[in-house]
């Protein structure tokens, strides 16, 4: 609901008969935190009063600097659906503010702000339409999950063989609840695998839906005795998870993507902007892709894009252009992955897109061919770059794009890099199943 007041929060709160408010931020690895305070405290919390620890949340902030401030956004004001009745949650999401009332430097959703703050100077608004896939796995006994699908279904089908029809179904209605406007919901390829659209709108919106989209699923996943998981390639053999992310500048009510005296119906400022990404695409990887598992699905021969192209003709390519022209005009950026911090991949996306256009990026030739059906050779020769194959070559490749390090700000690229680069050394010093299997009585 937007432009809502103070005064408007409280009457409605009342009216609701609010028991609790959680007033909800994320971490720099898109984490959902929150702090919860009852209904009495709701009107401090509206004037930006409440204070936490911020020395306990990853990649926040020293010790001795941790008092942080939230200060809520009042559109985001909405109520958790499946709370008891008689006993209304709301939630509140939060900006992070330092002591001394500066926006804080490690919150991602204010980097995400000053992303959009630039665009807007410019005269663009960036809209973003999110793809975002997951699984539903069985649970055992106490509730713990296990990677055991439900399910035998495919594309599109549905129940009897798509047993999470119910749970999708009832996620679904939860989301509308919550203001959400679906556009589709489906099974996906993989068993078990599920996706649910919802409707493009401005990119701080999109990213807000991504992050409550993420726990809603979850919780409502749970309450059928599945564990739902955004994990990109938790299945040997079997298709990942991703989240194509559906992108258009406008200025107004006017697409500025659209040209419809383009033979493919794109403006060259679309064409500058898809430049911009491909030739930021592997740093952008670090942060669309942040996870050592994201790799897994990043290979060829499971319809994930791993080559850095363009195409209105196939899907091999990274980025695709959609069929709908006019108002619907816009590009797919297909390698994205839900586990993605979506305030942080948006405006490093954004700023790849930005500087494709101040610099006239050319993003090449359209590809017609199959890439995923060319030889390496072939690739090779038509100039066909791939995307990193690991965790660890994507943050080599971040280290090395400043545009990618300004847009994070210093904090974040700092304690980000830290992060993901642990996350990578746990990863390498373990011995895995595989390893066992195939090593141990051979050698």
């Amino acid at each position: 609901m937007a432009g809502l007041t103070k005064k408007q929060i409280l009457k409605m709160a009342e009216e609701q008969k609010v028991k609790f408010v959680r007033l909800q931020f994320t971490d720099i690895l898109g984490i959902v935190k929150n702090v919860a305070i009852t209904v009495d405290q709701l009107e401090d919390a509206l004037d930006g009063k409440i204070m936490f620890d911020g020395s306990s949340i990853e990649g926040f902030v020293r010790i001795q600097e941790s008092d942080m401030y939230l200060k809520p956004d009042y559109d985001t004001y909405t109520l958790f659906p499946w709370s008891p009745q008689g006993e209304a949650v709301a939630r509140l999401i939060c900006d992070v503010y330092d002591a001394e009332g500066r926006p804080f430097a490690g919150c991602p959703r204010g980097i995400l702000r000053r992303a959009l703050a630039e665009a807007e100077a410019l005269g663009y608004e960036l809209k973003v339409g999110p793809e975002p896939e997951f699984f539903l796995f069985e649970t055992d006994e106490e509730g713990y999950p296990l990677v055991k699908v439900h399910d035998h279904a495919g594309y599109f089908d549905l129940a009897p063989a798509d047993r999470g029809e119910e749970a999708r179904r009832e996620i679904v209605l939860a989301l509308e609840a919550m203001g959400f406007k679906i556009e589709t919901s489906h099974h996906e390829v993989a068993p078990s695998q599920h996706e649910i659209d919802f409707k493009y709108t401005n990119a701080l919106t999109t990213a807000d839906n991504i992050v409550t989209f993420r726990f809603v699923t979850k919780i409502i996943a749970q309450r059928f005795g599945l564990c739902a998981t955004f994990m990109p390639k938790p299945v040997y053999g079997q298709n990942g998870s991703g989240m194509h992310l559906h992108q258009s500048l406008f200025r107004g009510e006017t697409n500025l993507f659209y040209d419809p005296e383009n033979e493919l119906g794109l403006s060259e400022l679309a064409l500058h902007y898809i430049g911009g990404i491909l030739a930021h695409a592997k740093a952008l990887a670090a942060v669309t892709n942040p996870c050592v598992n994201s790799y897994k699905r990043l290979v060829p021969g499971y319809e994930a894009p791993v080559y850095l192209s363009w195409s209105a003709k196939n899907r091999s390519a990274l980025i695709r252009i959609p069929a709908a022209r006019g108002l619907g005009t816009r590009i797919e950026l297909r390698n994205p992955d839900p586990t993605a911090n979506p305030y942080l991949a948006l405006a490093v996306i954004l700023k790849a897109g930005l500087d494709g256009i101040k610099n006239k990026i050319d993003p090449g030739p359209q590809r017609f061919n199959n890439i995923f059906e060319m030889t390496a050779a072939e690739r090779q020769a038509a100039g066909i770059e791939s995307l990193p194959g690991s965790l660890r070559e994507a943050l080599d490749y971040l280290e090395r794009d400043p545009l990618l390090r300004e847009t994070l700000g210093e904090h974040v690229y700092t304690n980000y890099l830290r992060a993901k680069e642990l996350e990578w050394d746990e990863y390498r010093t373990q011995v895995h199943d595989w390893e066992i299997k195939r090593y141990l009585q051979v050698y």
